[in-house]
């Protein structure tokens, strides 16, 4: 099995973003899981503050469990 590294170009093989491309942005080596550049996105909402204080509601990318993913070859 190939390792998936930073900057590697990946293809999801399962769930909702299956057959999808992206490129991982960070490997999470201990719970076998990477976040892949605006797949799995989810919404965070936040509490009103002092700095915010209508609150919001953000979204951000969720990390994806290796097995889920496939190295894809560049073309030379």
């Amino acid at each position: 099995m190939k390792k998936i590294k930073k900057e590697d170009k990946v293809l999801v093989l399962s769930g909702n973003y299956k057959g999808s491309q992206g490129v991982v942005l960070r490997v999470f080596p201990k719970k076998n899981k990477a976040i892949v550049h605006n797949l799995n996105m989810v919404k965070r909402h936040s509490k009103p503050s002092l700095k915010n204080p209508k609150g919001e509601i953000k979204k951000k990318e969720a990390p994806i469990h290796i097995s889920n993913l496939q190295k894809v070859k560049e073309k030379e």
